[in-house]
């Protein structure tokens, strides 16, 4: 059936499968582990964690829970992990002696930048074949899915 003769909500099904097999794919890559240079293989959610934490010079452990939307034990886990690698390191705050303050170590800045290196080439590669409307419209696309899948 040519998409001209397609009923609105066959389209709507295409859609959704379409999204379904993006879906599909997003949950296979994420279970991959991905070389980041001298810091070695990370998951995806080890190299998120460091991502989060380049962002800033040093960020609360509380600050990255909500950050990430996750329970602060989860970022404990993380971060844990992160440490044992030699990528962060955890100091006492120094205005308040219950809070953590995490840090990249210079390994962990390096796997930092690796990954702003793979988003950079990303978008090359996405304004190689889209024009900056349609990328315009794919990040939108983007934020609404996000809106309806946090619901």
């Amino acid at each position: 059936m040519n998409e001209q003769h397609m009923h609105p909500t066959d389209k709507t099904n295409t859609g959704s499968h379409k999204l379904g097999r993006v879906i599909l794919q997003l949950q296979r890559l994420e279970r991959q582990p991905r070389s980041f240079g001298e810091a070695g293989l990370l998951t995806p959610s080890e190299i998120h964690m460091i991502d989060a934490i380049g962002c800033e010079d040093g960020i609360l452990m509380s600050a990255l829970a909500t950050r990430l939307g996750v329970t602060k034990g989860a970022v404990t886990q993380l971060v844990a992990r992160l440490e044992s690698k030699g990528l962060v390191t955890r100091t006492i705050h120094p205005a308040d002696l219950r809070a953590i303050v995490v840090t990249l170590t210079e390994t962990g800045k390096t796997a930092f930048r690796i990954h702003e290196e793979m988003h950079q080439q990303f978008y090359q590669q996405l304004r190689l074949q889209l024009s900056p409307e349609e990328i315009a419209v794919f990040e939108k696309c983007l934020d609404k899915l996000s809106e309806l899948l946090r619901d």
